[in-house]
């Protein structure tokens, strides 16, 4: 089979410090390749390389680079035009940024095609869009392509990207962490979707951190660690058997226990009886009636727009119930809330030492006492007292993430509400945290509430769950007679879209 993609020797280094060191890689049409690795291991610069879009700032040298069949070593930026869209295409993580907001998704599938020339006439541009629409099964092609992508899920936008990014029929197309933080059904279908597409002959290459995606998509796998390529081969041979401690470790990063079953009673801390949030006619809540015991963690799952953010903000008091009610034992409990994204909660301006002054501050803790207290809450959560000074920025995501957890704690709660918080990690890192906050509670006896879309991670946190879809509980129960035995057909859909498909 003749090979779309060929890649020989990529080394790219800034300043003389290499980050990508002789990375080779070969794709044949129909073909599905996957680089794995944790951040920073050079698979988006490698992914980058591919269709010259590395920083100004970067030295990259390569012994070759042919781009379905075209020569593409050392082109200037008006020839690098010329070939991507049309030869090879980019699929980015975060379609809500990739999409111009101002342009309608019509028009941004139909962007490469002005661009190439490939159709030409408005009604053979309109017909094109709305086709390539529905090869990305776009439920209602013809009214979603008039929308924006704010108007848009997330699993909608990312489908979206993909049509534009087929609009030019591409020969190679790279699609870099395409389903990272999407829920199981939604990253379910994209992941078939692009699977399907290296069915029809286009060759894939797909940037992950995700092994269960890697598993369910890819023919072959390159793992990467710090530049460099420490084991590639078939999905099988790799996931099933592999060679190199490093792979070892990720792969048994992402294998999580479920948590054993605690029998004895738990009184409740928070009874929530009925309640109903909604924003003008869209019910975002409903009805919801559940327990949260004494020292125990309750799972909430769902798809995107089920209604946990909102369950989770009305928990914290950020949101109140239009109908129904949270009631706390024993009067007031202190609450604290653990976002999904540490870097947009945290002010940027601010080193995480102030940040954590502040939070002690608004907690009562002396002046003279926080200085002792930041280095103590940052050894809790495993970090060094020294990155105190250092920005947010500065900070890897697994070191925000715990960074968030100590701000969090600084206001000593009896409650954590996390929501999503692992979702970007790493499987190391994203392990690493989840065994420091089973560790907290177990220390500091806190109850938890865990917003999650991975079942998985739940399973190994949780002792209860609830499920919920637009808006409404349609399960809950503890989590091994949950996941074991689920009796909705979503919770079923759910499970099914979490584990491992074999194609």
């Amino acid at each position: 089979m003749t090979a779309a993609l060929e890649l020989d020797d990529l080394r790219i280094d800034f300043g003389g410090e290499p980050v990508v060191d002789g990375v080779s890689l070969h794709v044949d049409r129909g073909e599905c390749v996957a680089i794995v690795g944790e951040s920073g291991a050079g698979k988006t610069l490698t992914a980058r390389a591919l269709l010259g879009l590395t920083p100004s700032d970067a030295r990259v040298r390569l012994a070759r680079l042919l781009v379905d069949g075209a020569d593409a070593r050392g082109l200037s930026e008006r020839k690098w035009r010329a070939l991507r869209g049309r030869r090879i295409a980019l699929v980015e993580q975060d379609a809500l940024v990739s999409l111009d907001p101002l342009q309608r998704v019509g028009a941004a599938v139909a962007e490469p095609l002005h661009l190439h020339g490939t159709v030409t006439g408005r009604p053979a541009v309109q017909e094109r869009v709305r086709e390539l629409l529905r090869r990305v099964w776009m439920p209602d092609a013809d009214r979603r392509e008039r929308q924006y992508p704010h108007e848009l899920s997330g699993g909608l936008r990312q489908r979206a990207l993909i049509a534009s990014a087929l609009a030019g029929e591409p020969a190679v197309l790279v699609a870099d962490e395409p389903t990272t933080a999407l829920d199981a059904t939604v990253q379910a279908r994209i992941l078939a979707l692009l699977r399907d597409i290296a069915d029809a002959g286009t060759a894939v290459v797909f940037i992950s951190h995700d092994f269960a995606a890697v598993r369910r998509i890819a023919d072959r796998v390159i793992v990467m660690r710090d530049g460099v390529v420490v084991e590639s081969g078939p999905v099988e041979d790799v996931l099933e058997a592999p060679q190199h401690d490093y792979t070892r470790q990720l792969i048994a990063a992402t294998i999580h226990e479920p948590r054993e079953p605690q029998t004895a009673a738990a009184e409740p801390v928070l009874v929530v009886a009925g309640a109903t949030r909604r924003y003008g006619d869209l019910v975002a809540v409903s009805d919801a009636s559940f327990t949260v015991p004494q020292g125990r963690t309750l799972g909430v799952v769902g798809e995107s727009g089920s209604g946990k953010t909102t369950l989770a903000r009305m928990i914290v008091g950020v949101e109140a119930p239009d109908e129904g009610a949270l009631r706390w034992t024993g009067g007031r409990r202190r609450v604290q809330l653990v976002h999904q994204n540490p870097l947009g909660a945290f002010d940027p301006r601010w080193t995480v030492g102030r940040s954590l002054r502040e939070a002690l501050a608004a907690g009562g803790v002396p002046r003279a006492q926080r200085a002792a207290r930041i280095a103590e809450l940052l050894r809790e959560v495993d970090l060094d007292p020294a990155l105190a000074a250092r920005r947010p920025i500065a900070l890897s995501g697994g070191q925000r993430q715990r960074a968030a957890i100590a701000r969090a704690l600084a206001a000593e709660p009896e409650i954590l509400v996390l929501d999503e918080p692992v979702s970007a990690l790493d499987p190391s890192v994203r392990e690493r945290v989840l065994r420091l906050l089973l560790r907290l509670q177990r220390e500091r006896r806190l109850t938890m509430v865990f917003v999650s879309h991975d079942l998985d991670v739940v399973g190994a946190v949780a002792d209860e769950v609830i499920v919920m879809q637009d808006g409404a509980i349609v399960e809950k129960g503890a989590v091994d007679s949950v996941f074991a035995a689920p009796q909705h057909p979503f919770t079923r859909e759910l499970l099914e879209a979490s584990g491992p498909t074999a194609r």
